[in-house]
């Protein structure tokens, strides 16, 4: 009889305003897809930097054990990278079950982990947008 090998998979969501992320961490040599585009190559360079932030602050010794495959959609390209870079933080923490990653994660950017709870008002009814109202032409 063959002795089972049972690997760990952990999946982990981030949000941030109508993006939504879903990223799978499991065993592998530290890569990290963004839909299907390798992180290291994504085109937005602010959306990169943000995304690979868990990564650097974990440390090579972390990140290099694992593979990350992240889905993201919906909001902006800055909403999605926060959403990317939520999802991966609470996964490398899920993965790893390590209270000091997550003390340095919450030091560095609370959000990271919390979430931002903003979201866009509503628009108003006989208005061009939230706030927004007609000019008054008499003063």
């Amino acid at each position: 009889m063959d002795a089972q090998v049972t690997s760990k998979v952990v999946i982990a969501t981030g949000k941030r305003k109508t993006a939504i992320a879903r990223a799978i961490v499991k065993p592998g040599k530290g890569r990290v897809w963004v839909n299907g585009v390798p992180v290291e190559i994504y085109p937005v360079e602010m959306a990169r930097l943000k995304m690979m932030e868990p990564l650097l602050l974990a440390g090579r010794e972390i990140w290099g054990i694992v593979d990350i495959k992240v889905s993201v959609k919906g909001g902006g390209v800055m909403a999605q990278a926060d959403a990317v870079r939520t999802a991966i933080a609470k996964g490398l923490i899920a993965y790893t079950g390590s209270e000091k990653l997550k003390k340095i994660y919450k030091e560095y950017s609370r959000p990271m982990l919390a979430g931002d709870p903003r979201q866009t008002e509503p628009e108003k009814w006989m208005r061009y947008s939230a706030r927004r109202w007609r000019q008054k032409s008499y003063r």
